[in-house]
């Protein structure tokens, strides 16, 4: 099996797992430009879970469009988990979805942020927003870490999910 056709079979099974939890989904996406939500577009039925897609590259853009704030850029920088945690509450407030799956990140660079991609996931859980996240560095050329980290985002949703609806954060 190849590993197109496996990931495609995975991304089916969080599909399932969204509506089995009745969920909508939003992804608010800078390094992977809109390759989560595409992805998951890719399978049957995700009209059903997936509510927006928001792609965000530049500072302005998270700014204008997710009110990530501008001094957490300046602070931690547009590779953090502190801005992708205000991508993804801020795609959360802006939204009709339950889960939010945000990132951000560096596909190509030269030195410490090298194939590092930021993480970040928001719910509302007993009425109050709630987010869990984490940095993975990948491997590989600017689109393979691309592609890497869109299937790991999307692929990791229900553990995220879990951490939140359980507290451990």
């Amino acid at each position: 099996m190849t590993q197109v056709r496996k990931a495609a079979r995975n991304i089916e099974e969080v599909l399932d797992f969204l509506r089995d939890n009745q969920l909508l989904l939003a992804t608010a996406e800078s390094c992977t430009a809109g390759l989560m939500a595409g992805h998951f577009a890719d399978v049957s039925g995700s009209g059903a879970v997936l509510e927006v897609g928001f792609v965000v590259y530049s500072p302005q853009a998270k700014m204008g469009c997710l009110g990530v704030a501008e001094q957490t850029i300046k602070d931690h920088g547009l590779t953090s988990i502190e801005v992708t945690r205000e991508m993804a509450l801020g795609a959360l407030q802006r939204s009709r979805a339950d889960i939010v799956l945000a990132n951000t990140g560096m596909a190509e660079s030269e030195g410490e942020l090298d194939g590092l991609i930021c993480f970040a996931c928001a719910m509302r859980v007993d009425g109050e927003m709630r987010w869990t996240g984490e940095s993975v560095r990948f491997q590989g050329d600017r689109n393979g870490v691309r592609e890497a980290g869109a299937l790991h985002g999307l692929l990791n949703l229900p553990l995220y999910h879990r951490r939140l609806s359980s507290g451990a954060e």
